[in-house]
């Protein structure tokens, strides 16, 4: 009571220091659209024009109190962006597909008549299956969970699933397999200051979600230890005490090296692995070969750092692994999350505060948007297509018969192969830009030019939506509310500051019209708001992995976010997983598993010497669809680079700021060669946050992780050739 009294007189406080500095001003409480830190953020409100002129940072908000990124204070600008689309569009020329020609205005009852005549004759003629919903997880979880109903039950396919196959899916696998449950984090963040060391693998975490630095700052200031695996000296191996600076694609082998080493000089927790565990054993055996010396001659890193890295995390007495897409997007990805989460098995470090294992979520909700029906192998709460009795408790909650339910579907890589294959004939689109971010870009656009039909959702005009036969116009967040499930679990409010601009409609309420008008109605019909849909979705959640039920908008507010599982009303959420030693696994055991180590797909060679991988920079989010209409963003990195160490670029007579041509089996293109010590010799990266000729992901692979189908996009053989003409200042 005391705490809810100093908040009421806190907030009227600077209510009241706010009306003064902006008489015509109102605030309004919500969260960053961009990755999943969710920073708190307050929204400024003009209420003589109702529209948003401002943001303020929300000191507040526990998780990143009062920080913000360069695109969380731009972030605003997307609402009223002189891009947004206003009106529907409709294909007139298809000879200009894959443009941003061809298109003209027209209404929304045009626009829908077109899509059900279109939808139900490909559905005549080839099956229900012939139509996929491909999706995204920049949405809240109403909307994620309705698009997962709305593709089995209103388009009545088994084909969906969403752009987390390329971001978080590998994070899934891995947790899912290791610990028997997919919670990206099993600490709350508050908990990251207060640990010893702190092991970040794979993450350019002071680029990619830099308002979680001061926690990692702070490590260092109290004594403790910053360990980073990287390619690259990022901002945060700059400051850390050890870079592991090992090559793209080889952390299962650093993994297994450290393993080794905390089993070889006694830093293991016996009784934890004897009472907790199963796999000890087996594993113990196959890291053994995972000398110093064996490691390093896979890694590239100095035999020394990974002695230094064992010792260090051994003797910690907390310590939290977190990782991120550079372990991730590998043919291993899921074998690299079991092999560093093996570290805090085997040290016992793990189910109690200050230690544990976390994944850096990339998307705003990477984490809800993958528990509530959008995978092509799951349904909400987490459950199991694969598993009778989750389908049948679904069909219920959703009115229909279990036999109705539609089968597990294919990753959203696979699903280009089925378009090639004319399996699936029709793609609804939303939330998404795979014309950007899926790999091997130049087979992947031929697949969307060559569909029957397509439809995309989107608030601008994105490249993927010129490959579209109409497009409709969605809300940004700010035009719309409900909740998010940010990096460590907890759930949030979005609450919306303006009205929709134009005729932009939210993307649930497109979903319910459409439906409406293919005679599936009835499953949707009683859904007016998001808040049916986030009652709805308590329900479908309730007694699953993912348990939402117990949680409400109101205890949300009341608590600043509710972790999940939150079983019941009085139930008040689990930030912290396996405080009692029992894991999600039916014998109550953690796994810890022995991974032998493989090679990425492709490996450098004679023809294709280098290594090319690939990430983000702090002024631009994925495909760059929004951060690249945002003037200042634009400004501080108008275009992407290639990343080139001296040695290196001296080999090939490169200049700094240089043309170049860089090019794989896949494709090739040209970048401007930033030289940087800050990269290794024989690794090369570029940022993938632009299209059309400039995307780097018109070089990536397709090769797909077994468990996860995660593409490769962190490691594939490249090759780079100076131009005789530089780029023109």
């Amino acid at each position: 009571m005391q705490m809810d009294n100093f908040r009421n007189e806190r907030d009227q406080y600077f209510k009241e220091i706010d009306n003064l500095n902006h008489p015509n001003e109102t605030l309004v409480k919500t969260h960053c659209s961009y990755c999943a830190m969710q920073c708190g953020m307050n929204l400024r409100v003009n209420t003589k024009t109702n529209k948003i002129v401002g943001v303020e940072p929300r000191y507040d908000w526990p998780v990143t109190l009062g920080k913000m990124c360069p695109k969380g204070v731009t972030a605003y600008q997307q609402v009223n962006n002189k891009d947004r689309l206003l009106k529907p569009l409709i294909r007139d020329d298809q000879s200009l597909k894959g443009t941003k020609n061809g298109f003209r205005e027209a209404s929304w009852d045009e626009a829908y008549d077109l899509i059900v005549k279109k939808f139900t004759e490909l559905q005549e003629n080839y099956g229900k299956d012939s139509l996929s919903v491909y999706s995204g997880v920049s949405m809240t979880n109403e909307k994620c969970y309705l698009t997962g109903k709305f593709a089995r039950v209103g388009l009545q396919t088994r084909y969906i699933d969403y752009n987390g196959r390329f971001c978080m899916a590998s994070a899934a696998g891995g947790l899912n397999r290791s610990l028997g449950i997919d919670r990206g984090s099993t600490i709350p963040w508050t908990d990251v200051q207060d640990t010893d060391c702190i092991f970040l693998a794979g993450s350019n975490t002071a680029e990619c979600h830099p308002t979680m630095m001061f926690r990692v700052w702070a490590i260092q200031e109290r004594g403790g230890y910053v360990i980073v695996a990287d390619p690259r000296e990022t901002p945060v191996a700059r400051r850390a005490d050890l870079h592991l600076d090992l090559r793209p694609g080889t952390d299962l082998a650093l993994a297994n090296g450290i393993v080794n080493l905390l089993i070889q000089n006694g830093h293991i927790d016996e009784e934890f692995i004897k009472n907790h565990t199963n796999g000890f054993e087996d594993t113990k055996e196959l890291v053994k070969q995972f000398t110093p010396e064996y490691t390093s001659a896979i890694t590239g890193v100095a035999p020394e750092k990974i002695i230094r890295a064992a010792e260090i995390y051994g003797k910690a007495p907390n310590a939290i692994v977190m990782f991120a897409r550079g372990i991730e997007q590998q043919i291993k990805g899921v074998d690299n999350v079991s092999g560093y989460t093996n570290m805090a098995l085997v040290t016992g470090k793990i189910g109690r505060a200050k230690s544990g294992v976390a994944t850096i979520t990339g998307q705003g909700n990477g984490q809800g948007g993958r528990e509530h029906g959008q995978k092509a192998d799951a349904l909400p709460g987490y459950r199991k297509i694969a598993n009778p009795d989750h389908v049948k408790y679904i069909s219920k909650v959703w009115g229909i018969e279990p036999e109705e339910m539609p089968k597990e579907g294919v990753s959203a890589f696979e699903m280009f192969g089925l378009m090639e294959q004319k399996t699936i004939r029709a793609l609804y689109l939303l939330c998404s830009n795979p014309a950007v971010s899926a790999p091997d870009q130049n087979y992947v656009r031929e697949q969307m030019k060559n569909l029957d039909f397509m439809v995309c959702v989107d608030f601008y005009l994105s490249e993927s939506a010129e490959f579209a036969d109409v497009v409709l116009p969605t809300t940004t967040w700010a035009e719309d509310e409900g909740t998010t499930t940010n990096v460590e679990g907890r759930i949030i409010k979005i609450n919306q500051a303006q009205m929709p601009v134009g005729e932009s409609k939210p993307d649930w309420q497109i979903q319910v019209e459409i439906t409406e008008r293919m005679g599936r109605g009835k499953y949707f019909s009683h859904l007016k708001t998001p808040a049916d849909i986030f009652n709805e979705l308590r329900v479908a959640s309730k007694g699953g992995t993912a348990d939402y039920y117990g949680v409400t908008w109101e205890k949300i507010d009341k608590q600043d976010g509710v972790f999940w599982p939150c079983k019941d009303e009085n139930d008040p959420g689990t930030p912290r997983l396996f405080l009692d030693k029992k894991f999600n696994h039916p014998d109550g055991r953690a796994k810890i598993f022995a991974l032998p180590y493989r090679p990425s797909a492709e490996e450098p060679d004679e023809e294709y010497p280098l290594r090319l991988t690939t990430g983000r920079v702090v002024y631009h989010y994925l495909s760059g669809n929004q951060t690249r209409r945002i003037q200042f963003l634009r400004d501080m990195c108008p275009e992407p680079f290639v990343e080139v160490h001296p040695e290196t670029a001296a080999k090939y007579n490169i200049d700094h700021e240089e043309l170049v041509r860089l090019y794989t089996r896949r494709g090739e293109t040209t970048y401007k060669v930033k030289i940087t010590e800050a990269i290794r010799k024989d690794t090369v990266f570029v940022p993938y946050h632009w299209g059309h000729e400039k995307s780097i992901n018109l070089l990536t692979i397709g090769a797909l992780d077994p468990i996860s189908r995660m593409p490769e996009f962190k490691a594939c053989a490249a090759q780079i050739e100076k131009l005789k003409i530089k780029k023109v200042q």
